[in-house]
């Protein structure tokens, strides 16, 4: 055989190797069950009109055409503020761990969603974008987890080295959507339940973890795009009601959960990774539109989430809260109703005002 035929021949082996790889090694087992208005059987869809496939066309074009805003390669973070072991009764409080990471404690219960401690996300810990600021709160100082809500399987916000650890330490409960649990047992993780969009879980004997649609979409690997269900969760209590939005574009979901749970007490609201539009729109919050959601969803406080720790956008590391003051400013918002938190800062929320 010449050295050039082995040159391609190696070429390809290599090719049907990475699709191997990511086809079968690292992606999310397929979900079987039936179908339904958001499930054909094989891949779940959002409702409303569809997002579009973005695939590697899209994705090329993105990275050929990008103009990503600056970063800085790490900010230290002060130290954190002490977490209370627990919160009584129709107390809540919420702490900024950073990312999609936030600690909810409420109603006697401390709830982490989208857990997220490596220095990196992806299938393996040297691949994948790394973090540009450290977790707000040492992993080692969490108060005992109780429950962790994970919203779709993007290693963003499914990070397997962190759902581990907290298996083995904390034994929380944890929450996910249609297709994720097979993921998770396969990591020796037991303690896990699926939920549809509109299913509930009973978290406590006066609290209740709703499973609500969002506007996005989940894979892990080259071939499980929409595998399994993403979503966002509603957390009702004697505290009131906390919505997590997870990753989500603009949509009727907003409306759809306020005429069905009433106005949340707190809405934890992605504002990050929205550029550029035309790619990220469809799937992620603008600024703008987090505050849009605010209203719509008639919350009491909303906490900005997604932003400021890991590059995935072509939105500079400080423009989603400029944006977002910008918005909050146009639309006659008090920056008291819509809070930034730094990084391992928490807060007591305020009760819905009349």
């Amino acid at each position: 055989m010449r050295p050039f035929t082995w040159v391609l021949a190696a070429i390809l082996a290599a090719l049907l190797g990475l699709i191997a790889i990511g086809c079968f090694m690292i992606a999310t087992p397929y979900y079987k069950g039936a179908p339904s208005d958001h499930f054909d059987g094989r891949h779940f869809f959002n409702n409303e009109a569809p997002i579009g496939r973005r695939g590697f066309g899209s994705f090329f074009k993105w990275m050929w055409t990008r103009k990503p805003g600056p970063w800085l390669d790490w900010i230290a973070n002060p130290p954190a503020e002490p977490l209370p072991e627990r919160v009584g009764p129709g107390e809540l409080r919420v702490t900024f761990v950073g990312h999609s990471t936030v600690l909810i404690q409420m109603d006697g219960l401390n709830i982490l969603t989208d857990p997220f401690w490596s220095e990196r996300i992806g299938p393996v810990g040297f691949i994948g974008p790394k973090r540009h600021r450290a977790p707000g709160v040492r992993f080692e100082d969490l108060p005992p987890i109780d429950v962790v809500l994970i919203g779709h399987n993007h290693y963003d916000h499914m990070d397997m080295p962190t759902l581990e650890r907290l298996a083995a330490v904390h034994h929380p409960l944890f929450l996910t959507g249609l297709g994720n649990a097979a993921l998770l047992t396969a990591r020796g993780i037991d303690r896990v339940r699926e939920m549809d969009w509109w299913q509930n879980e009973k978290l406590a004997e006066d609290v209740t973890a709703n499973f609500v649609p969002a506007r996005h979409f989940s894979g892990r690997g080259l071939c499980d795009r929409n595998r399994s269900l993403w979503g966002g969760f509603v957390i009702q209590g004697p505290a009131g009601t906390v919505y997590f939005s997870g990753d989500t574009g603009m949509g009727p979901q907003f409306e759809e959960i306020r005429k069905k749970f009433g106005r949340p007490r707190l809405a934890l609201l992605p504002i990050g990774a929205f550029r550029p539009r035309w790619f990220m729109g469809p799937v992620h919050l603008s600024p703008d539109e987090a505050v849009e959601a605010h209203q719509i969803l008639g919350a009491g406080t909303s906490l900005a989430v997604h932003f400021g720790t890991l590059r995935l956008g072509d939105d500079g590391q400080f423009e989603p809260v400029e944006e977002l003051f910008r918005s909050l400013g146009e639309r006659g918002v008090s920056a008291a109703r819509f809070w930034v938190l730094e990084p391992g800062q928490g807060r007591a929320v305020p009760h819905l005002p009349d």
